[in-house]
């Protein structure tokens, strides 16, 4: 990988697309150059300050790839970047495109799962989106499926359409689990970039050269489908749970329908009853009629006999 320098950061930042293997590129260079993680985290903030609107929202997904995929390696980005990340998530919900809060939320809420950062930070970048101190999320895996809070806890303000629903999951055909061609790329990498023990191949400069380009475009790549299938990984859990928002939904609608079908049952069974009683009075009424008439009736021929 080339050397590092501010400038040569500058030009890269200025370089970047919104892209996912555009984010991903980047990050691994900066990971390689983690050493340089406070020069690289200013360079970051102040490139983001003068960047245009629509690319600010890319600065952060560069933080938050960067942020998670080095902790494996160390701390250094994760302890850099705490100290300006609420001031980069105001500056971006405050000029950058209309409308990102939507992507800034869902950044905040895989930290939140991941407890890529403490409470308080979290509590921080919650109020700079919502206005108000949110209580921390539990992580993914901690919920059950039937646990009451899992649907309000990430329920949107209206259960979702049938049609969302099939679009989400007709977008999941085409996801990386799912991408042959790539992983069939990724078999057929040559083995030395794979294999250590035929670094003793290497006999000159030409050959060295070489194989470290194999070896960048095998990272690159590898990358990519890493970068995918967490993003994957992500769609797959906010699809769980508007499934589970939308089944409440239709459990809530089905629980008020028996609950209008019992009445309108009862306000039947009321109306029948007295329509019952009703002809039963008819009936007696008929046969009090007929009563009194045969008493007339046997009343007067008695009298005309006398």
């Amino acid at each position: 990988m080339s050397a590092f320098s501010e400038a040569a950061l500058e030009k890269k930042l200025s370089e970047l697309s919104n892209s996912q293997q555009s984010v991903q590129t980047l990050s691994l260079w900066l990971i390689h150059h983690r050493k340089h993680s406070k020069t690289i985290v200013n360079v970051w903030f102040n490139e983001l300050k003068k960047a245009q609107v629509s690319r600010k929202l890319t600065f952060l997904y560069l933080a938050n790839d960067v942020i998670q995929n080095s902790k494996k390696k160390g701390p250094e980005f994760t302890q850099d970047f705490a100290p300006v990340i609420v001031d980069a998530f105001k500056h971006v919900y405050r000029d950058g495109e209309e409308g990102c809060k939507k992507q800034l939320g869902r950044v905040l809420s895989i930290w939140q799962e991941r407890a890529v950062y403490e409470n308080n930070l979290l509590d921080q970048l919650s109020q700079v989106l919502y206005g108000e101190k949110k209580a921390k999320k539990r992580s993914y895996e901690e919920i059950p499926p039937d646990d009451e809070d899992f649907a309000s806890q990430s329920s949107p303000a209206e259960p979702p359409q049938t049609a969302e629903l099939i679009r989400a999951l007709q977008e999941l055909e085409n996801a990386a689990s799912g991408d042959s061609v790539l992983r069939q790329r990724i078999s057929s990498l040559p083995a030395e970039v794979q294999d250590t023990s035929l670094l003793n191949r290497i006999t000159d400069k030409e050959s060295g050269e070489r194989l470290s380009r194999l070896v960048e475009e095998a990272c690159m790549l590898l990358a990519d489908y890493s970068g995918r299938l967490a993003a994957e990984i992500d769609d797959r859990r906010q699809l769980t749970r508007t499934l589970t928002v939308f089944l409440q939904s239709q459990r809530d609608g089905l629980t008020q329908n028996e609950q209008k079908l019992e009445v309108r049952m009862t306000t039947f069974s009321s109306f029948t009853n007295s329509l019952s009683l009703y002809a039963l009075s008819a009936v007696l009424f008929s046969l009090h009629y007929r009563f009194v008439a045969f008493i007339c009736l046997s009343l007067y021929f008695s009298m005309w006999h006398t």
